[in-house]
C-alpha cells in the first residue's frame, strides 16, 4: 500500500519540488505552483466522495486537461474519485491503497512537469538521461 512517504520521496527527487503543511494536509509544489496534495474531506466536495477522503488516504494531482482526469477515472473507478470540487481543474484524487507504486510514479511526476517551468523540465530530462 503505498503511503504519504511514497509521494514525499517521489517528490524530493524532482528538480524545485517542496512540501508544505497546509490546512488539509501535506501539499507539494514546484515554483510555487501546487501539483500534489493530501486530500481533505472539505464540506464543499460531494457526500460520496467526501466519505472517501474521510475514511482513508486520498491524494490529488494536477494533470495535464480535464480529459487525462476522466481517462483515469473510466481506467480504474475503484482507484480514481469521479469528482472532488470544480477548483483547481484540471486535476485527479486517488485512493493511495489500491495505487500501483508505478503508477504513483507516474502521476507524480506527470503533475509536477504539469507546473513546473521549462528549465526545471529540462533539467529533470537531462538528469534522466
Amino acid at each position: 500500500m503505498a503511503t504519504l512517504d511514497d509521494v514525499r520521496r517521489l517528490a524530493a527527487e524532482l528538480p524545485g519540488s517542496e512540501e508544505r503543511a497546509m490546512t488539509g494536509g501535506a501539499a507539494w509544489f514546484v515554483r510555487r505552483k501546487l501539483f500534489a496534495w493530501e486530500c481533505h474531506p472539505w464540506p464543499s466536495i460531494p457526500a460520496d466522495m467526501r466519505a472517501i477522503i474521510a475514511a482513508e488516504l486520498v491524494v490529488g494531482v494536477k494533470v495535464a486537461d480535464r480529459l487525462d482526469a476522466l481517462a483515469l477515472v473510466d481506467m480504474a473507478p475503484d482507484v480514481f474519485l469521479r469528482t472532488t470540487t470544480a477548483w483547481s481543474e484540471p486535476k485527479v484524487a486517488f485512493r493511495m491503497a489500491l495505487i500501483d507504486p508505478e503508477h504513483l510514479a507516474e502521476l507524480v511526476t506527470e503533475a509536477w512537469r504539469v507546473q513546473a517551468p521549462k528549465y526545471l523540465r529540462r533539467q529533470y530530462d537531462e538528469r534522466e538521461r
